[in-house]
């Protein structure tokens, strides 16, 4: 079976929490999705690149989480989450999926 990158279940978990939580207007519906993802993603992370890896890029994605709250007030809140989305993306990435 092919592997996910984790930067790709990372992505997924951010903005598939949000959208679960918006179209179903249960907030911690959206909650499990990206906790979920978060685990799957740390899991990886932690294979990957140790604990170091998994710790920085863990931190990234909860920052990338509260973030997108304010940043929302001033583009959007899909821009905001796919913005965080793509940042937390590129740096798994970069740190366990790319090579």
């Amino acid at each position: 079976m092919a592997r996910v990158p984790s930067s790709v279940v990372a992505a997924a978990g951010l903005v598939g929490g949000y959208a679960v939580a918006r179209w179903t207007k249960k907030r911690p519906l959206g909650g499990v999705v990206l906790g979920a993802a978060g685990v799957v993603a740390g899991r990886e992370w932690h294979k990957r690149g140790g604990a170091p890896a998994a710790a920085g890029l863990g931190a990234l994605y909860l920052a990338g989480f509260a973030g997108a709250h304010p940043l929302a007030k001033k583009v959007g809140a899909w821009p905001a989450v796919i913005g965080a989305a793509s940042v937390v993306a590129a740096a798994s990435w970069v740190v366990a999926d790319r090579g």
